[in-house]
Order: structure tokens, then sequence, then C-alpha cells
């Protein structure tokens, strides 16, 4: 046999370690492509967000003052009809701002694909220098 169809055990070591450097490098290039797209969807989001929080808060106020002057016409004094619905509208307002913000928790923006690839990449790591 020949030493190009039996390689050196040096040769297998530098052609590995030429993989896992080629193979760590192509994982950090998609970490940051991950990444940024990710950043990219939430900063999207993020105005689509904003440009519909303007018009409910808009049409809120609207409804919310109809609905104070429906109580004071029902013979709720006009204090405590808007006593009322103030705090209705507070409450619901915190349990919004809650599921809000755990929506938007760094987790959720983990790179999560990356993670599963990088696991797969040392497991056939492993059984290559095996």
């Amino acid at each position: 046999m020949s030493t190009q169809d039996n390689p050196s055990l040096g040769t297998l070591v530098a052609d590995l370690a030429q993989q896992v450097s080629t193979l760590v490098q192509t994982e950090a290039r998609l970490l940051r492509a991950e990444i940024s797209e990710n950043a990219t969807k939430a900063g999207a989001g993020a105005v689509e967000v904003l440009g519909g929080a303007i018009c409910l808060l808009a049409a809120l106020l609207i409804l919310l003052q109809a609905l104070v002057i429906a109580l004071a016409r029902l013979g709720l004094g006009a204090g405590w009809s808007a006593l009322l619905v103030g705090v209705v509208v507070a409450v619901l307002g915190v349990i919004l701002l809650r599921t809000g913000m755990a929506s938007m928790a760094p987790s959720a923006l983990a790179p999560d694909r990356t993670q599963e690839q990088l696991k797969r990449d040392v497991n056939v790591i492993k059984e290559q220098a095996r």
C-alpha cells in the first residue's frame, strides 16, 4: 500500500484541524446571519406595533369617553364613571404590558438554529476523532 492510500496520523490530524476550522468559521457566519435576521424582524415588528398602538390609543380614548358618558347617563356620577373606567383600563394595561414584555424577552431572540447545528457539529467531530 502506498502512503497516499493510507494517510499518516499527522495528515489525518491536520485534515481534521482544517475541517474543524472551516466548520467553526461557517457556524460563525451562520450565527451572525441569524442574529441579523432576528434583529431585522424585531425592528420591523416594533415599527408596526408603534403605528398600531398610536391608532388604537386614539380610538381607545374616544371609546372610553363614550363609556364614561354612558355610565353617567345611567345614573352613576360623572366622577365615579371616570374612576371606574380608568381603573378597568389600568388593570388591562398592566396585563398587556406584562405579557408583551415576556414575549420580547432576550430568550425569544436566541439563535436556536445555530445552537442546534453546533450540537450536531460537535457530535460529528467527536465521531470523526474516534
